[in-house]
């Protein structure tokens, strides 16, 4: 920054070499994976910012840790051929029962999804409870209201949970295929049966939700969710 706060440009020279030290300097000391919007704001030149993060990406692809996307942000992570190095010293947490983990993977390919429809899916009623637990581990969140009589509230998927998983993007998702390669699907499936890939982007509202309001948390008896200062911008 110049004396009067202006943005200084670098010489062209370097511009590339220093932007690439900035943009890595801030996602390592980030706890959390930074968008590119606030690598933007952070940084005193003016840049496009996917030929750094591609090059940054790439010095880092042999390392011990990785430069990864995680929904809409960036971040760090160790090598996944490495993670068992990680075991030993990560804090074990508490399982997820199979009503949660049911109820985890039909919100997250098939949101935005609300209660009544994870029942009709799995043929059985989903406590208020494996709701909150799944709220609790940051994974899950409300999205909003379905514009239908009622107005019952939408779930969906947060950046935690991509960042848990290690998904850039809900697409990324496995498939059937995949699934069944991994031996996570019955030899024995109807013939009609699919697995639905999302293309919602998880903080985007669609067509028929309305976004919860202060009002709405109050009646809910829930806290407000976090939202960010610039969301509404």
């Amino acid at each position: 920054m110049g004396e009067d706060g202006d943005v200084v440009a670098l010489p062209a020279r370097e511009a590339l070499g220093d932007v690439v030290r900035m943009v890595e300097a801030i996602i390592f000391a980030s706890s959390e994976p930074v968008t590119e919007k606030m690598l933007l704001e952070r940084l005193p030149v003016e840049v496009d910012l996917l030929p750094v993060l591609k090059l940054l990406q790439g010095e880092y692809r042999l390392r011990g840790v990785n430069l990864v996307k995680s929904g809409d942000g960036w971040a760090f992570r160790t090598a996944s051929d490495l993670s068992f190095l990680m075991s030993r010293d990560q804090v074990k947490q508490k399982k997820l029962s199979r009503a949660a983990l049911e109820v985890l993977a039909i919100i997250a390919y098939h949101q935005p999804v609300t209660r009544a429809e994870m029942e009709d899916i799995r043929g059985v009623e989903t406590s208020k409870g494996t709701l909150d637990v799944l709220m609790e581990t940051g994974w899950v969140k409300l999205r909003g209201r379905r514009r239908t009589p009622g107005r019952p509230v939408t779930y969906g998927t947060t950046d935690n949970f991509l960042d848990h998983f290690g998904l850039g993007e809900i697409r990324d998702l496995p498939g059937m295929d995949e699934l069944r390669g991994a031996g996570l699907l019955s030899a024995r499936l109807p013939s009609n049966f699919s697995v639905p890939m999302p293309s919602v982007r998880p903080d985007e509202l669609l067509a028929d939700e309305d976004p919860l309001t202060a009002g709405d948390i109050e009646e809910l008896g829930l806290f407000m969710p976090k939202v960010e200062d610039d969301e509404s911008n």
